[in-house]
Protein backbone atom coordinates (compact mmCIF):
# COMPACT_ATOMS: atom_id res chain seq x y z
CA UNK A 1 0.00 0.00 0.00
CA UNK A 2 1.12 3.56 -0.86
CA UNK A 3 0.01 6.20 1.03
CA UNK A 4 -0.21 9.08 -1.54
CA UNK A 5 -0.87 13.04 -0.23
CA UNK A 6 -2.26 15.84 -1.60
CA UNK A 7 -2.50 19.49 -1.41
CA UNK A 8 -3.81 22.68 -2.99
CA UNK A 9 -6.03 22.31 -6.22
CA UNK A 10 -4.96 18.37 -6.03
CA UNK A 11 -7.01 18.30 -3.36
CA UNK A 12 -9.74 20.26 -3.83
CA UNK A 13 -10.14 17.85 -7.57
CA UNK A 14 -10.18 14.58 -5.53
CA UNK A 15 -12.39 15.79 -2.17
CA UNK A 16 -9.59 13.92 0.19
CA UNK A 17 -6.25 14.79 1.40
CA UNK A 18 -4.99 11.68 0.76
CA UNK A 19 -5.00 8.14 -1.15
CA UNK A 20 -4.05 4.38 -0.20
CA UNK A 21 -2.74 3.45 -3.19
CA UNK A 22 -2.77 -0.85 -3.05
CA UNK A 23 0.11 -1.54 -5.39
CA UNK A 24 3.45 -2.94 -4.26
CA UNK A 25 6.15 -0.93 -6.80
CA UNK A 26 6.10 1.16 -9.53
CA UNK A 27 7.85 4.44 -11.14
CA UNK A 28 6.35 7.94 -9.81
CA UNK A 29 5.56 8.28 -13.60
CA UNK A 30 3.19 5.24 -13.66
CA UNK A 31 1.90 5.96 -10.63
CA UNK A 32 0.79 9.29 -11.95
CA UNK A 33 -1.01 7.73 -15.23
CA UNK A 34 -2.53 5.13 -12.71
CA UNK A 35 -3.97 7.72 -10.60
CA UNK A 36 -5.08 9.67 -13.63
CA UNK A 37 -7.34 6.92 -14.85
CA UNK A 38 -9.09 6.39 -11.38
CA UNK A 39 -9.22 10.05 -10.36
CA UNK A 40 -9.68 13.64 -12.49
CA UNK A 41 -5.94 14.95 -11.69
CA UNK A 42 -4.29 16.12 -15.14
CA UNK A 43 -1.81 18.19 -13.57
CA UNK A 44 -0.17 15.73 -12.40
CA UNK A 45 2.82 16.70 -14.93
CA UNK A 46 3.47 19.98 -13.25
CA UNK A 47 3.66 19.13 -9.79
CA UNK A 48 6.54 18.53 -7.70
CA UNK A 49 6.80 15.16 -5.97
CA UNK A 50 8.30 14.10 -3.24
CA UNK A 51 8.65 10.24 -1.62
CA UNK A 52 9.12 10.08 1.87
CA UNK A 53 9.60 14.09 2.27
CA UNK A 54 12.68 13.92 -0.14
CA UNK A 55 12.09 14.91 -4.00
CA UNK A 56 11.85 12.42 -6.63
CA UNK A 57 12.03 12.57 -10.17
CA UNK A 58 9.25 10.42 -12.63
CA UNK A 59 11.60 7.31 -12.89
CA UNK A 60 12.32 7.41 -8.74
CA UNK A 61 10.47 3.83 -7.73
CA UNK A 62 8.00 3.90 -5.41
CA UNK A 63 7.57 0.77 -2.88
CA UNK A 64 4.85 -0.53 -0.70
CA UNK A 65 4.80 1.78 3.00
CA UNK A 66 6.19 4.80 1.24
CA UNK A 67 4.31 8.15 1.04
CA UNK A 68 4.38 10.25 -1.92
CA UNK A 69 3.23 13.89 -1.73
CA UNK A 70 2.43 15.92 -4.94
CA UNK A 71 3.07 19.22 -4.03
CA UNK A 72 1.76 22.36 -6.70
CA UNK A 73 3.85 25.45 -7.53
CA UNK A 74 3.32 27.69 -5.06
CA UNK A 75 2.99 31.37 -6.27
CA UNK A 76 3.16 34.64 -3.87
CA UNK A 77 4.05 38.17 -4.51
Amino acid sequence: MITILLFAHLQESVGKDRIEFPIEQLTVKELKTALQQDYPLLELDHVMTAVNEEYARNESKVTAGDIVAFIPPVSGG
